[in-house]
């Protein structure tokens, strides 16, 4: 979800007609999207014709200047809005933002790459009116839909988070990971405060988070290829899909950040094992040198991987990143002697010693995630 201490800006709100609620909002996460904006542009206004309907394009302060681009394009489209996030990424979170702003009744979700399929939009509002729905998604996966240019690998990828997906929600949805459909905007007010706002797949968390389930109806759409800019897709995408089930399962109160940091610090336990059985058995050093090798590794393992994962939104860089390291590391060893402490006082107190041990590590990676949250991946500072 949004972070309220982060600056958002947005250019003065336009409809179709002066005074006039639009009937439906196009929300459009972008970053990086600058060249793609005005060819979405011309083909909402094409396929849109004679409905009242406006743009709000979502953007996380792209390099690229998209924010900018598109504030200029409103000042001569009245339909064109953006809100510009300072400070943090996420395209589930930009899309809750993007349809909080609007005042339409209905509100589409689509990418700003053009692969999907805009000349369908009519027909999803259309069924969205005239059924009993709360929602309709493009979907890939039901008769007369299609993948496009996809290899098998993505295929498969594709198919086994859905399948994950559907487990989840427990509904006959074909297509969970879709990021193409339209709803009414009750239903998101419904279960907003629900959401987790984490990773990719927003469909997928509303329908998880909603208090009844949602009557739907999924339509045909051949995802088409990106024919500028880059694919934002990487590694983080799959982990903040995982983290965003494993809180569906544990429930919001547990943040999905201290999800991801505690298995990534449970990874460095093996690699601390690894590390100081290497040291340890095989090159015949001192047991204290081994150990303190194997600290020293596995916090900087542990690190790589939150910077990349965890904190994929504000990953360090250049010498951010030596900084960052540096920090991490002390946080961590006050954690371990916090651990120790903990668990040696309950353990005194004639504790059970497994249930001692617990704490202790409870202590230290709760110490850990919250220190290096504030001092390790800080915020930028508004200019």
């Amino acid at each position: 979800m949004a972070d309220s201490d982060s600056q958002t800006s947005a250019t003065a709100p336009g409809s179709g007609s002066a005074g006039c609620t639009p009937e439906l909002a196009v929300i459009v996460p972008t970053y990086n999207e600058a060249a793609n904006i005005p060819v979405m542009i011309r083909a909402l206004d094409s396929v849109l014709h004679g409905l009242d309907w406006e743009l709000i394009v979502v953007d996380d302060d792209s390099p690229d200047g998209t924010a900018a681009h598109v504030r200029a394009l409103g000042c001569t489209h009245a339909r064109v809005r953006v809100l510009q996030r300072i400070g943090r990424r996420g395209l589930s979170s930009a899309c809750i933002e993007g349809m909080l702003a609007t005042t339409a009744p209905y509100l589409a979700v689509m990418d700003a790459d053009m692969q999907h399929d805009e000349t369908l939009l009519p027909r999803m509002l259309e069924r969205l009116k005239a059924g009993q729905l709360d929602l309709v998604v493009g979907s890939r996966y039901v008769a007369g839909g299609g993948l496009g240019g996809w290899d098998d690998k993505r295929r498969s990828m594709s198919r086994l988070a859905g399948a994950i997906g559907r487990r989840l929600i427990k509904a006959d949805l074909k297509d969970p990971m879709s990021g193409f459909f339209v709803l009414r905007a009750e239903v998101l007010h419904q279960c907003v405060r629900r959401l987790s706002g984490v990773g990719f797949k927003i469909l997928l968390d509303i329908f998880a988070s909603h208090p009844r389930p949602l009557r739907f109806e999924e339509l045909p759409y051949q995802f088409r290829t990106r024919q500028t800019g880059a694919s934002k897709l990487d590694n983080a995408v799959l982990w903040e899909y995982l983290l965003m089930l494993v809180q569906k399962l544990v429930g919001p109160r547990v943040p999905a950040r201290f999800i991801g940091f505690s298995l990534i610090g449970a990874s460095g336990v093996l690699v601390h094992m690894l590390v100081l059985w290497s040291c340890y058995r095989l090159l015949g050093t001192s047991f204290l040198t081994g150990q303190a090798l194997a600290t020293l590794v596995a916090m900087t393992s542990n690190f790589f991987l939150n910077n990349l994962l965890t904190y994929s939104d504000m990953r360090l860089r250049g010498r951010d990143l030596l900084r960052g390291w540096l920090s991490f590391v002390m946080a961590c060893s006050i954690g371990a002697f916090a651990n120790v402490g903990v668990a040696n006082y309950l353990f005194q107190a004639e504790s059970f010693w497994m249930l001692s041990a617990l704490a202790g590590i409870l202590v230290g990676v709760v110490w850990n995630y919250a220190v290096t949250a504030v001092y390790t991946w800080k915020k930028p500072r508004a200019a």
